[in-house]
């Protein structure tokens, strides 16, 4: 089902030390090790973000002799951004509503003139 992906999508994104392995595989496959270095964590903590990464959909991990590498899969991510597109275009609406209304009393006192204070 689409939103226990997403639901999925979204817990394994909502941990700071994640996206950071995310926004570190948007420049290539990359070991385990490599993706620890950065970390101040043992490598079966890193293993654990991994697996929830790998369960959402967003890794993927093969194995080269010794070499483990992770690499990013896109597909998950683009699901999510389609779901937030729907809620994208109703916050441009509001914000091009706010903007509208905020220039809307400046127009008024352009045309009334400035008021004279008592």
């Amino acid at each position: 089902m689409a939103s226990d992906r997403l639901s999925e999508t979204f817990s394994a994104l909502a941990d700071p030390t994640r996206r950071a392995i995310l926004a570190r595989l948007t420049h290539g496959e990359t070991s385990v090790s490599e993706l620890a270095e950065p970390f101040d964590m043992s490598l079966p903590a890193i293993s654990k973000h991994l697996k929830v990464l790998e369960r959402a959909g967003l890794i993927a991990r093969g194995r080269s002799a010794q070499w483990r590498p992770c690499r990013l899969e896109a597909s998950a991510l683009k699901d999510a951004n389609e779901w937030m597109g729907q809620y994208r275009k109703f916050w441009e609406q509001e914000f091009e509503r706010l903007d509208a209304g905020s220039r809307e009393p400046q127009a008024t006192e352009k045309k009334r003139g400035p008021t004279k204070s008592k």
